[in-house]
């Protein structure tokens, strides 16, 4: 029996899934987190061996004593994971320190974690990448915008989904920017006139993907934090073929195994000098772990599957035990509050209630990317996808 040590297993709230199908195919799943048991719910508590409460996620030490603890009394860790992009690093510092070896190690991070770093990797496997500018002051900056002009995107070199993340139209915003920035580093890249499309998979001990699918962001997300928008993205009814294509040498050239993957692309919406031609893929930034909020559960409604049985098979045994079914469109609609929409929820209701897979409120620790009002939804063809976005996203008449 396998001990598998999961971090955070309660946040997000569906990440239970992956320790319940870890229990189901024998593993012994230990948690880690900082709620206490009384609150964790009752599909999470049935889908833990044992459990063990720190104060707090952020005290390396406590969190620390909590693996040799359970190393102590259950034997040697074969797993350790969290699949969350804010413990990244502290996953990996844990699997160095206690010499778990099926996972990413501290000294891997730099190339996982810095966009700066990631360029040279998607440059190995041949897909074009944003030229790009570490932020220093004034001068420098200018320097680089004159090479690519204006707008540009600035964004912490490390940072977590799209926080932070600002367009720089002209040298007002520019020398507002350097003022009020963070004391981080922040990468300054040229602003590439595209959509976001992803490739999402479950990857082997081989490097072999047992699962592929992806999804499409037709709004920028960094538009939707920035300017309070509404949230729209789907998962593709079937993967492109150049998408597939460059997930798949991603994945080579970042040597990636055993892993839960979401790498993001920009599908170019007009020719750009020095990137491509329109409809041409080119490369955004690698996540190691699977695409937030609801997306899974979005991946098992467009592929007919269960990507939580399928992870966990990969972990238990190397290989999946699922087929995919009947393949669909499946659409996210986050609804901003406050917004005068057309059609209000029971209308939404009424004219999808068959098509809706998920309704429900976002919580506020999400809802700055996602909208507050959630509906996922599936459809067999882009048509109904477009008219249910038309639907729930119109805006009353003034």
């Amino acid at each position: 029996m396998k001990n598998v040590i999961f971090i955070s297993p309660n946040f997000p709230t569906n990440y239970w899934q992956f320790c319940h199908e870890l229990k189901s195919n024998g593993m012994n799943v230990l948690g880690i987190g900082d709620a206490p048991y009384e609150g964790l719910t009752e599909e999470l508590r049935g889908s833990l061996n044992e459990y063990y409460k720190v104060s707090s996620l952020e005290n390396y030490d406590e969190v620390y004593r909590a693996v040799a603890f359970l190393t102590f009394k259950h034997g040697r860790i074969d797993w350790l994971e969290s699949n969350n992009e804010y413990w990244l690093e502290r996953d990996a510092q844990l699997r160095t320190d206690f010499h778990i070896t099926s996972g990413f190690q501290t000294d891997d991070i730099p190339r996982i974690k810095y966009k700066s770093k990631m360029k040279e990797f998607y440059e190995k496997a041949g897909i074009p990448v944003a030229r790009y500018h570490l932020v220093d002051d004034l001068e420098g900056c200018l320097a680089f915008i004159k090479k690519v002009g204006w707008p540009v995107v600035v964004k912490p070199d490390n940072g977590v989904g799209a926080s932070d993340t600002h367009k720089l139209s002209n040298e007002n915003d520019l020398k507002r920017f350097l003022e009020t920035k963070r004391d981080i580093t922040y990468i300054m890249e040229e602003f590439i006139h595209a959509e976001v499309n992803s490739y999402d998979a479950i990857i082997d001990s081989q490097g072999k993907p047992i699962f592929e699918t992806g999804n499409v962001t037709p709004m920028s997300i960094m538009d939707i934090v920035n300017e309070e928008d509404n949230s729209i993205y789907y998962i593709v009814k079937d993967l492109p073929a150049d998408t597939k294509k460059a997930g798949r040498a991603t994945v080579k050239s970042f040597g990636v195994k055993s892993r839960f993957v979401h790498f993001e692309f920009f599908r170019l919406t007009e020719d750009q000098e020095g990137m491509g031609k329109k409809g041409d893929v080119v490369a955004l930034e690698v996540n190691m772990r699977p695409c937030g909020g609801f997306s899974p559960d979005m991946m098992n409604f467009a592929n007919s599957t269960n990507v939580y049985k399928i992870w966990a098979d990969m972990i238990a045994f190397d290989q999946s035990t699922l087929e995919t079914g009947e393949h669909f469109f499946c659409a996210y609609a986050g609804r901003r509050d406050g917004k005068p929409f057309a059609m209000d929820h029971k209308a939404v209701m009424e004219k999808y209630g068959e098509r809706i897979k998920m309704v429900g409120r976002i919580p506020d620790v999400l809802s700055d990317a996602m909208g507050n009002q959630m509906y996922v939804a599936i459809f067999p063809a882009k048509r109904g996808l477009d008219t249910f976005y038309k639907d729930v996203l119109k805006l009353k008449k003034k």
